[in-house]
């Protein structure tokens, strides 16, 4: 069930489903929201034929949703803002056993959720996976990738481990700045939802472990010869990864520090771009309206490069890479989130209920699900 198919980040998921299992698949699926009629035009996009079910259901409907959460196995949503729209949904997955996955960004509502449903979850076995799109699944996999390999090779994990991201091409839509506006109106009146978001280890409930860099301010790399600036996504990304190091039982070690940043460059040229980055990441575009984003044409030549350099305590160093060939935040995740969901139904049948990031619950899995439907390539590079 696609919950949400009207809106710009569903219609894209929409289609990525009729592409992937068109309408005569033996896995049967729907799309629903609260918009009948923008729901039919949305169906009759990707199935003239109209054999595809389209169910209207508003999003603050708790018996509506209990309803329609019953019928399916797996519910993907788009219904963005989460925290303003999407805390029946979980509920009602995590009540009813139903799996759910989410492209969440917003790391105070996701750690309400954590509190409130996953003991539920852990009952029923539902498997609630936020976050799984470009937050933060290419994060999350290049860590645990990197991580394993430093194991494998030292015979223990990096205790430092660096997020570059080197080359990103990619739009925001009006869904997403409308999710990150209400994230700070939260925070400005709500000093419990403040001090979550200023908590590196907000996801991790009742374990606080080493100081992290902080990553607010543009800065030289001595370990890279580079400068590098903020990363606008490091606030959801860092901490999905150490809820991730958490739900591994701790595979990177309970001193473990991570941050995220983007690359200026060397010199002065870089220190400059560093600086444009910056700026850039601090002013994005409050034109943007829910349902608007970045045309096809864009999203198709977006990309994203990241690399991840682990720093071992006797000098060890070991570099993955990861990247993708289309728009990050659309074109990309769209990608993700369907590929996340087909690697729940088909692979995740010894996962216990909870409250998951994908990384942790699906790991190498979603990592070749991604490699061969989703553009995205995950290499180790050596030092």
């Amino acid at each position: 069930m696609l919950f949400g198919a009207t809106g710009f980040t569903g219609r894209l998921v929409a289609a990525r489903l009729a592409q992937r299992l068109g309408t005569n698949s033996g896995l049967r699926w729907a799309l629903a929201g609260r918009d009948g009629r923008r729901l039919i035009e949305v169906r009759d996009a990707i199935d003239p034929g109209g054999a595809l079910p389209a169910l209207e259901v508003d999003a603050h409907d708790p018996e509506a949703l209990a309803a329609l959460v019953r019928r399916t196995r797996t519910v993907i949503t788009t219904v963005g803002p989460y925290q303003l729209h999407g805390s029946d949904l979980v509920a009602a997955c995590a009540e009813a056993g139903t799996d759910y996955l989410d492209l969440c960004g917003e790391p105070e509502w996701m750690r309400r959720m954590i509190d409130a449903h996953d003991e539920t979850a852990k009952r029923t076995g539902a498997r609630i996976l936020f976050s799984c799109g470009f937050d933060s699944l290419p994060f999350e996999l290049g860590v645990l990738r990197l991580q394993n390999e430093a194991i494998r090779r030292f015979g223990a994990p990096f205790p430092r481990v660096k997020g570059r991201v080197m080359r990103l091409q990619g739009g925001l839509s009006g869904g997403t700045l409308a999710s990150l506006n209400a994230t700070m109106a939260r925070a400005a009146d709500n000093p419990e939802a403040l001090a979550h978001l200023r908590d590196p280890f907000a996801l991790v409930p009742g374990f606080k472990g080493p100081e992290q860099p902080r990553g607010n301010r543009v800065e030289y790399d001595a370990d890279l010869d580079a400068w590098v600036a903020p990363f606008m996504m490091a606030a959801i990304n860092t901490r999905n990864v150490h809820r991730s190091n958490a739900l591994l039982g701790h595979l990177y070690g309970t001193d473990f520090v991570y941050d995220e940043m983007q690359i200026g460059g060397p010199g002065d040229a870089g220190q400059a771009r560093a600086a444009n980055l910056a700026a850039l990441a601090a002013s994005p575009n409050e034109s943007l309206k829910p349902g608007e984003g970045p045309s096809a044409e864009e999203q198709a030549a977006g990309y994203f490069d990241v690399r991840f350099i682990g720093l071992g305590a006797e000098q060890q160093r070991l570099t993955v890479a990861v990247t993708g060939d289309r728009d990050p935040g659309y074109g990309a995740t769209s990608r993700m989130i369907v590929e996340t969901a087909l690697c729940l139904l088909d692979s995740g049948h010894g996962l216990a209920g909870g409250c998951w990031t994908p990384g942790a619950a699906l790991g190498a899995t979603v990592e070749r699900a991604l490699s061969a439907n989703a553009g995205m390539t995950c290499r180790t590079l050596g030092a």
